[in-house]
Parts: C-alpha cells; sequence; structure tokens
C-alpha cells in the first residue's frame, strides 16, 4: 500500500515529531537547557542552544513540511531572518524589491545594508511593469517579494517572475507573512526561498516574537543559512519554538476564520458612503483579484482602507473603535488596527510614502476571528463620529 501525502490540516498537527519516545507524551517537551553532556570530546548529538535545540529542531522541520521546503530555519524575529539571509549573499550585490513592502524590510534596505554591505536595491511594482526584467545587473542576487504586500495589498504573480528570469543564480525571495503557508505556498509557485514573520499568523495570538527561513533546495544557501544562523546567534527560546509549534496546530481553522470574517467586513466597507477605497484582494472588483484568485488558497484576513476625510477624522476614527485594538503587527486572534503613515511605515520617507498611495486617510485592519457582526458594529459606530 502505497503512502498518502499528508494534507495540510493535517500536517500542521503531526509534522515535525511524534509522541515522546521516554514517556509517550504526546505534546514534545521544552528543553530549556542551554548546554548538553557529551560521550567524548566531540561527540554529541546536541552541543549548545545557539546552535541547535531539540524543540527548535522540531519547530524548523514543520515549518520546512508546510512551506513544502526542504530546509527551515527559526530565528528571533523576522528582521533577523531578512539579515541572515541578506548576509549569506556577501556584498556588493543588487536586489530587486517590491516597492510596497513593510516599512522594516525598506529600513534594513536602504539605512543598513547598503552602509554595511554595498547593497543596491531597486524598487519595482512587478504587477504594473512588463518590462521589470530589463532591471536585472550583473550583480544581482535576489528578487524579493512581498505578496500580498505591506500595506496595500498587491498581488505578484510568482510563478510569472520565475519564468522571466533566465539566471538560475538569482534567488526568488518571497515574504509570505501575510498570506501565511494555508493561503499560499511559494515554494510550489517558483520562489526559491520563503521568508516569515512568525509573530503574525504563524504565532497568531500576539505572545511572541519570531522569523523563519523556508529554503526549497538550495544546498549552498542552506550551509550559509546554518552557519550565520549559529555564528550571530539570533536564535528564538525554547519557549518561543513551543509557543510557535502549539500556535501552528491551530493555523488552519484560524486562517479558515480570518478569510470568512475579512471577506465579510471587505464587503460591508465596500458598500460604505464613508470609506473611498477598499483594498481586499477577494473582492472581485479588486485590481489583484484574478492572480490572487490563481495563486492563493484564501485570500487572508487584513483588510487596507482610505477613508473619506483627512487626518484629523481618521485619528477621530481610530482613537474611538471599540474591539479593534490600535496596535502595530497583525495576525493575532484578535482585530488590531493600525496607521501605516505613523506607525508601521513612518521609517519611509513622506514623498515615498506619498509616491506609493501610503496617505493619511489610509488605515490597515488586520481581522480577528471574533463575531463578524460585532465587528461590523465596531466599525459603523467608530466611522458614524467622521
Amino acid at each position: 500500500m502505497s503512502e498518502k501525502k499528508k494534507l495540510f490540516n493535517t500536517k500542521v498537527i503531526h509534522s515535525g515529531h511524534k509522541e515522546n519516545l521516554e514517556t509517550g507524551a504526546v505534546m514534545p517537551p521544552i528543553h530549556l537547557s542551554s548546554t548538553f553532556k557529551q560521550k567524548s570530546p566531540g561527540n554529541f548529538k546536541y552541543e549548545y542552544s545557539r546552535t541547535n535545540n531539540p524543540t527548535r529542531e522540531i519547530l524548523e522541520k514543520l515549518l520546512a513540511e508546510i512551506e513544502e521546503g526542504k530546509f527551515a530555519f527559526a530565528f528571533s524575529s523576522g528582521m533577523a531572518a531578512i539579515n541572515c539571509l541578506t548576509d549569506a549573499m556577501e556584498k556588493n550585490f543588487h536586489v530587486i524589491c517590491s516597492d510596497d513592502v513593510y516599512g522594516g524590510t525598506r529600513r534594513i534596505f536602504d539605512k543598513v545594508k547598503s552602509v554595511n554591505q554595498n547593497i543596491e536595491v531597486t524598487y519595482t511594482d512587478f504587477k504594473n511593469e512588463d518590462n521589470w526584467p530589463g532591471l536585472i545587473k550583473n550583480n544581482t542576487k535576489m528578487i524579493w517579494l512581498e505578496t500580498p504586500s505591506n500595506p496595500l495589498l498587491k498581488i505578484v504573480d510568482i510563478n510569472k517572475i520565475k519564468s522571466e528570469i533566465s539566471n538560475e543564480d538569482i534567488k526568488i525571495v518571497c515574504d509570505n507573512t501575510f498570506a501565511s503557508p494555508y493561503n499560499q505556498q511559494p515554494l510550489t509557485l517558483g520562489s526559491d526561498v520563503v521568508l516569515h514573520s512568525s509573530t503574525k499568523y504563524l504565532g497568531g495570538h500576539s505572545d511572541l516574537i519570531g522569523g523563519a527561513i523556508i529554503i526549497k533546495d538550495d544546498i549552498k544557501l542552506t550551509e550559509k543559512i546554518k552557519y550565520l544562523q549559529n555564528a550571530i546567534g539570533s536564535v528564538p527560546s525554547p519557549f518561543d519554538c513551543y509557543l510557535l509549534i502549539r500556535s501552528i496546530k491551530t493555523l488552519a481553522v484560524r486562517m479558515e476564520r480570518h478569510n470568512t470574517n475579512a471577506m465579510i467586513i471587505s464587503e460591508y466597507l465596500s458598500n460604505h458612503p464613508k470609506i473611498k477605497t477598499v483594498r481586499y484582494p477577494g473582492l472581485k472588483s479588486d485590481p489583484n483579484y484574478e492572480v490572487a484568485k490563481n495563486q492563493m488558497n484564501g485570500f487572508g484576513g487584513i483588510i487596507s482602507i482610505e477613508l473619506d476625510t483627512d487626518l484629523k477624522g481618521t485619528l477621530k476614527f481610530l482613537e474611538n473603535i471599540e474591539i479593534f485594538t490600535l496596535a502595530e503587527s497583525l495576525g493575532g486572534v484578535e482585530s488590531l488596527i493600525e496607521h501605516p503613515a505613523i506607525m508601521t511605515h513612518a521609517s519611509i520617507d513622506k514623498n515615498i510614502r506619498d509616491e506609493l498611495g501610503i496617505t493619511d486617510s489610509l488605515v490597515r485592519l488586520s481581522i480577528g476571528i471574533e463575531e463578524s457582526d460585532d465587528l461590523k458594529t465596531a466599525l459603523e459606530n467608530a466611522l458614524y463620529l467622521i
């Protein structure tokens, strides 16, 4: 009898570990030890928890399986993962990057890596730029995609990008944070590397900070990342690894609810007189809908809206809304709301924000798993005030 490949909802629960052989425990133990006994000098399975840890090893096996990759590495934050990946590319290289990305990604590229590693970054709108391959240079090493993007929810056709690159040495990197592995698996679509802020949907409860890199099959890059992960040491604690393992077990059921609620809320907001624009790839009226429908299994829990008011009216809306918590981050079971221009994307120069469309009236919503009727009421009451 042939072994049938496990489907996603089963993999998130059973991948990475089995019952504990010593105790029979169904859930893996948290290995808090910082060091491990060696049988003789140099003869060991685990040496030191920065280098490797049994709990982190389970998490990394789980991440690789749910993203359909061969290798995975856990980090102390999404930014630590970005830092390690760019370090692995060494220096004096060129990156082509989605123009609409998280402010922290732009900051590390433009203010840190450009100085320390002499990285040159060209930002482009992959969706609307038909001739983007003309931006490739002799020293281009990465195509950096964020899809859906933060905060404008642009969708990049990963397969199409892959088909337009003739140089196999250029790595396609996809930040899959907004989609989660439940909604999108970039490594099956042509990406070479997937990156996550596991703080968000993977963690799902706003109680940990983490990052992850998952590699399709590149042995050389894997060896570099493994070396740097240990050498730099920006690894998550065993307890944070345990929290992620626990949280990923409910990823499928959480994402189903996030997707459903976001669809309901986006349709409601699309018909509201005080909303100028609704950005959500699940709406048939959204310019990203067709690509999203073909590339994703669900449209995610993030909605961006532009209010029909000025900054003063936008702040009044944000200061008075109930249920939604005014806070940075996203992907938790609770609904969050934020103002990109002042909060998550404040590190981006204002002229760039204006060019991208990150206006003073733009608001980003992370739709949680509460009752959608309660979320609609909270939005309606706050919108009434502007």
